[in-house]
């Protein structure tokens, strides 16, 4: 019998994927304060991708501990623009500023995923994507926000690679799903090692 898997988020991107992949699970999103964990980080100096890590390991560890038995997977993503990390622009305003700022220049999308097992990590990783922006001009930036709309607001780059968001690059050197925010391919892999998935 198949280890069943719970997916400790409420993004819509990253249920997709895993249905997509053929992938029974349930979906349980985690209860932790993102802002309050990754405060003493940042005092610290993590870096971008280690907080990302720990965030998508609190996720699985929050999920885990009330649900025995189950494979459990957080995740999370941090966007590094310039040393500075980002997070989701507050609304269309906001997130025009971000796309400004972006143009002409590089950012990095760091995904992390990590899969927990009665309260326990038993898997983890981390894949980072360096997206190059484009010179967008001020008209494109218009239609742009006024096609993709608030959608933009629940993505922390204020777009969609796999909608409109691809018109905003010039080239991406990493993976796709590292970029939708869950490194599948790793991540299968291990699912198919514990019998969560057919090998």
């Amino acid at each position: 019998m198949m280890k069943e898997l719970i997916l400790a988020s409420g993004s819509a991107v990253r249920a997709s994927l895993l249905k997509n992949a053929g992938l029974s699970f349930e979906v349980d999103p985690a209860k932790v304060d993102e802002r309050a964990l990754e405060e003493p980080m940042l005092q610290g100096g993590a870096s971008p991708s280690e907080i990302a890590q720990e965030l998508a390991r609190a996720k699985a560890l929050d999920v885990s501990a009330h649900r025995p038995g189950k494979l459990v997977i957080g995740a999370d993503q941090v966007l590094d623009f310039e040393g500075q990390r980002l997070t989701k622009p507050e609304n269309l305003e906001a997130a025009r500023r971000q796309l400004v700022a972006f143009s002409g220049k590089v950012h990095s999308l760091h995904s992390a995923v990590c899969v927990a097992h009665d309260g326990q990590v038993v898997w983890e990783t981390i894949s980072t994507a360096e997206l190059s922006v484009r010179e967008l001009s001020s008209a494109f930036l218009d239609e742009y926000i006024d096609r993709a709309g608030e959608k933009i607001l629940s993505s922390v780059g204020a777009y969609q690679l796999e909608s409109l968001g691809v018109q905003l690059f010039d080239r991406i050197e990493g993976d796709y799903f590292t970029v939708l925010g869950l490194p599948l391919l790793p991540l299968l892999d291990f699912l198919r090692s514990e019998g969560a998935v057919l090998k």
